[in-house]
């Protein structure tokens, strides 16, 4: 474990011009037809898992803990059970190899979450399940919730490069609530040429290629947003499978209230 302490068809397209003018145009259309669907995806009632691993390309303690998340992609609680998101930290950048999913952003909220938990200090792997710190990872990684019970029906619709949440809490909060979103990639792999890591190739699913949180707007008894979708941020991910994960959380503490998040 890393800790931190300085928080620091071929004959009808003879020639190579008509082949890639096909395929382009096949390209555009696929494109096109991908960001005109609308994808709806729901919570449940019940309380859904946001679990959160701060990781690192530069951390030789992190791979192990990569790879367990990756088994998440099989378990039948994945999106209906429990969401998973890997933040990238940019703290170990210095010793060698800069992660290419990492930000100082990520960062920032490991630190605030380790703030919120009264953790000494943040270290890689390490892992917050709906907010509070998960040491038990390390012991014994089966994943059950800090809170069970109603958490109130989030849902989102996504179209094109917009996406429209709605929270319907349990009952009436006066409380101001954010709309977290992320978007994940899978399938995802890495030469690692320098560093703790070095010449090994490191596997990734569920890395947050983009994230923006915004305020949501009270209306007819919920909550509800009209917003952006994450741009992704990150070069060499193309052919990734993408997902989208949101979770509501206060203004006051930033823990998560409910989660949702499904496949694109």
């Amino acid at each position: 474990m890393r800790t931190n302490f300085n928080y620091p068809l071929v004959k009808l397209f003879d020639s190579p011009r008509a082949r890639c003018g096909f395929v382009a145009a096949m390209l555009t259309a696929i494109t096109l037809t991908t960001q005109a669907e609308s994808i709806d995806i729901a919570s449940s009632n019940d309380r859904v898992t946001l679990v959160e691993l701060y990781t690192s390309e530069g951390c030789s303690s992190c791979p192990p803990a990569d790879r367990w998340l990756s088994t998440l992609k099989d378990d039948a609680g994945l999106w209906r059970d429990f969401v998973p998101v890997a933040f990238h930290v940019d703290y170990w950048d210095y010793i060698g190899w800069p992660d290419r999913f990492a930000s100082a952003t990520y960062t920032a909220r490991q630190r605030q979450n380790g703030a919120r938990n009264k953790m000494r200090t943040v270290y890689t792997p390490g892992f917050f399940v709906d907010g509070s710190e998960w040491r038990g990872w390390f012991r014994n990684p089966t994943l059950r919730s800090h809170d069970t019970g109603a958490a109130g029906l989030l849902t989102l619709n996504i179209e094109s490069s917009m996406i429209t949440a709605r929270f319907t809490p349990p009952k009436d909060t006066k409380d101001g609530l954010i709309l977290n979103i992320a978007l994940l990639g899978s399938d995802l792999v890495t030469a690692v040429k320098a560093g703790e890591n070095r010449d090994r190739q490191l596997r990734h699913d569920f890395a947050v290629l983009g994230y923006r949180h915004v305020v949501m707007h009270q209306e007819d008894g919920g909550y509800t947003v009209d917003t952006e979708l994450p741009k992704n941020q990150i070069e060499g991910t193309d052919g990734a499978r993408l997902a989208i994960a949101a979770w509501v959380s206060r203004k006051s503490d930033d823990v998560p209230v409910q989660a949702a998040g499904g496949w694109l």
